[in-house]
């Protein structure tokens, strides 16, 4: 971008000032007495026409239209020798005049990055803090230390700029209770933590303040609800408010849901109503072992108690008659669980040992599942970090492949072999951080080892 165009420097401000963004800028314009020649001018002078994002070198001056010219052509006394001689005739030919025009900018103009180029200390230019994740109307941020101090101006820049911004807040550390939650500072806007997200055809609510959501994991989110089968079963360990497991229950899924945050239990029971997802969803408020641990005794009671899940099946179209043709859907719940999601990266791999005899610990449901026609042993899908140090060189993706794999199979305590594993690489959280998602059947052997 032209020198004339840059954001006015204001370092050292403490409160957002927008009035130091107010400035004027000396341009030529070609004024038309036929606004008719406009568009054989600029055809001409396409070159000469100012050129800067977000800006129109059309404009309406003095009840008609006026051309801008290039910020660096700005010589009232010289700017012929700047413009072609086709355009120089049209000009005679037309009555098009070139006159002085000044364009006044203000803080609307710039983008955050400018704005924060321009107002923080000039040894935290390297980097810009302006990048947030959103949830419903707040924007999350994890500012460095050295940003704090300026976490105020930062905010109030970030709300002004981006329209659908609210709320915006700063995380204060990092994820380490046991709900996934962490404090937050209010740096601009409402102090409304209650949101409303849109996502996998879904809507959900939600307190962001006392229940996890991760919006960058939205992909992943619906990567996985993409392998789901209507009709099977789903059990999510670490349900959250439901990302996988209301819309999965959405599309037909059974799922048995957990978390063990009472907050994020009842937003996940409020959302499966919200999407009419009830009836295939099971919600429960468990410790994620527990959870596993019974999870095939719940479906055992689930399918005894109910032996179908049944919906309302609505046809759009109606019969000559105008009578309607809608009707019931009757889904079998199945004998044995499809899938299994555990999304709690940090820690997800030292859950894994309570599958070690998931089917021989209660003795009616192992004579059930063993005499079941439709049983199926569980996929895993187990999301999973594998830091390496900053200073090592980086090791390929088969090497961080075999190092999870070595994990999983210690802690399943049986030898499955790396081909029968699927890996995925989710994202990278930090250059050194990547996140994975590990998918394997649990092994015959280690689903039913006597304890």
């Amino acid at each position: 971008m032209s020198s004339k165009f840059l954001c006015p420097v204001a370092r050292g401000m403490k409160e957002l000032d927008r009035s130091v963004f107010e400035k004027e800028i000396d341009l030529l314009v070609a004024k038309f007495s036929n606004p008719r020649y406009v568009g054989e001018f600029t055809k001409v002078c396409k070159n000469q026409l100012l050129n800067v994002p977000n800006v129109k070198h059309i404009v309406k001056i003095d009840n008609t239209k006026g051309v801008l010219l290039r910020d660096d052509i700005d010589d009232i006394q010289t700017y012929k020798l700047s413009l072609p001689s086709e355009a120089l005739k049209l000009m005679e030919a037309h009555d098009i005049e070139i006159e002085p025009y000044k364009m006044k900018l203000n803080y609307d103009f710039w983008k955050a990055d400018d704005i924060l180029q321009a107002i923080l200390p000039a040894e935290l230019l390297s980097e810009s803090p302006s990048g947030f994740a959103q949830a419903g109307h707040i924007a999350h941020m994890n500012l460095r230390n050295e940003f704090k101090p300026y976490g105020a101006l930062i905010g109030q820049v970030i709300l002004d700029k981006n329209p659908t911004i609210k709320t915006v807040v700063d995380k204060l550390d990092t994820i380490s209770n046991k709900f996934r939650v962490f404090d937050m500072k209010l740096l601009a806007g409402e102090n409304n933590f209650l949101v409303e997200q849109h996502e996998s055809g879904c809507k959900f609510r939600f307190d962001f303040s006392t229940a996890f959501w991760n919006s960058r994991l939205n992909t992943e989110h619906e990567r996985l609800i993409s392998i789901f089968k209507p009709g099977e079963v789903v059990a999510d360990v670490f349900a959250g408010v439901g990302p996988f497991a209301v819309p999965a229950a959405k599309k037909g899924v059974l799922v048995l849901a957990n978390d063990l945050n009472p907050e994020s239990y009842k937003y996940l029971s409020e959302n499966a109503s919200i999407n009419q997802a009830l009836q295939f969803l099971k919600a429960y408020n468990l410790d994620g072992r527990e959870f596993i641990r019974l999870s095939p005794r719940l479906l055992f009671g689930w399918k005894n108690r109910e032996g179908s899940v049944e919906r309302r099946k609505v046809n759009k179209r109606r019969r000559t008659d105008g009578t309607s043709t809608d009707g019931v859907l009757s889904t079998k719940i199945p004998s044995s669980i499809s899938q299994y999601v555990m999304n709690l990266p940090g820690s997800s791999i030292d859950f894994l040992d309570e599958f070690i005899g998931l089917y021989s610990h209660d003795p009616e449901v192992e004579q059930f599942v063993k005499n079941a026609e439709d049983f199926t042993l569980p996929t895993i899908n187990v999301h999973c970090f594998e830091k390496y140090a900053h200073d090592s060189p980086e090791p390929t993706m088969e090497e961080l492949h075999r190092r999870v794999h070595a994990r999983i199979i210690e802690k399943i305590q049986f030898p499955a072999p790396i081909e029968d594993f699927t890996f995925h690489l989710v994202r990278k959280v930090a250059p050194t951080k990547p996140m994975f998602c590990v998918s394997f059947i649990l092994p015959e052997e280690v689903a039913f080892k006597k304890l």
